[in-house]
């Protein structure tokens, strides 16, 4: 065989390998790039100035019965925009049951709370404001004392012609600024738009986990990594989660709505009670396949885990995380 001939013998196939190959691939990727826009209601467009107040409302304790507490208590972009303890902790002290769910990108995101509950933004607002263990106010009490505020009383006026204060445009404002809480560009999207050595090779093995062996892409979908439905991944918990409002469906019982995975290395604790403190303790969990009850996903099947997949997997979830969090805090109406 002549040099020649042996260079084709081995091009050749190479050639076809790389044909069938990275089509394949880009189009794997294609499923995870970032959207450019987005989206609002359009009964409710983006409104900047109507954003803007949404933020003061957002981190003003006032809107809380004992003007303690403000969405940012639980909800803190320094930590992904939750908490970082296993239970939010609310009015007098009171620690709930549940993990504070990130606010991070709530326009792609539907229904709320972590068992759907709420189908809109501004009806999610109403509930952590109004409920009694949370920041445990009424709209009475909170529209009247925002009315006192010449700042907020000129900013309604002029925004929302004819209502002012309400509730309805408090929840408004609110859901408009979460709306644009948008997570920041993060290595992993360099590397979706074709910077080859944005995340390192051990984050590259750990993605090819993550939507092969490790199976966590059936649930983890998208370009905020999840599917936005319910399922119940056997962790132990008394917590009946979606079946509360589900209760004829056998596999919504111990169900929770698929969090986003966006900057997941700022939110530890993890699950919806955030019983698993590390991202080890998570990717353990998942390859034992959860507790065995009638209600547990199809999805949660065991599978080998080895050291070099945890550390593979958690460098590519390192990699989901934004480069630089910036969210000055906004300057609030004076009394």
């Amino acid at each position: 065989m002549s040099t020649l001939t042996l260079k084709r013998f081995w091009v050749l196939p190479a050639l076809v390998l790389l044909i069938t190959v990275l089509p394949a691939l880009s189009d794997i990727k294609e499923r995870f790039r970032r959207p450019l826009n987005i989206p609002f209601p359009q009964d409710r467009p983006y409104d900047p100035q109507i954003a803007t107040l949404g933020k003061m409302l957002y981190f003003d304790p006032r809107i809380s019965g004992a003007q303690n507490m403000s969405c940012a208590s639980c909800h803190n972009p320094s930590f992904g925009w939750e908490t970082p303890v296993d239970g939010a902790v609310g009015a007098m002290n009171t620690r709930l049951n549940r993990h504070a769910p990130t606010v991070l990108n709530q326009a792609w995101v539907n229904p709320y709370f972590w068992d759907g509950r709420a189908t809109t933004l501004e009806e999610q607002a109403v509930g952590p404001i109004t409920a009694e263990v949370e920041m445990n106010a009424t709209f009475e009490e909170v529209v009247a004392r925002l009315g006192q505020v010449e700042g907020y009383k000129s900013w309604f006026e002029r925004l929302f012609p004819g209502e002012g204060i309400s509730q309805n445009t408090i929840t408004q404002a609110i859901a408009t600024y979460e709306r644009t809480v948008v997570s920041g560009w993060a290595p992993f999207d360099r590397w979706i738009e074709g910077n080859s050595t944005a995340i390192s090779e051990s984050a590259q093995r750990g993605f090819e986990l993550f939507i092969g062996d490790a199976k966590c892409v059936a649930c983890h979908t998208g370009w905020n990594f999840t599917d936005n439905l319910f399922h119940d991944i056997g962790l132990p918990t008394s917590d009946i989660g979606r079946a509360e409002f589900d209760p004829n469906d056998v596999s919504a019982r111990h169900a929770f709505k698929t969090p986003g995975l966006r900057n997941i290395s700022l939110r530890a604790p993890f699950m919806h009670n955030g019983s698993l403190a590390r991202m080890e303790e998570v990717l353990v969990h998942y390859s034992t396949g959860g507790l065995q009850r009638p209600s547990l996903s199809p999805l949660m099947v065991d599978f080998a885990l080895t050291e070099q997949n945890i550390t593979d997997l958690i460098a590519f979830l390192d990699t989901l995380t934004e480069e630089v969090t910036e969210v000055p805090t906004p300057v609030l109406p004076a009394n």
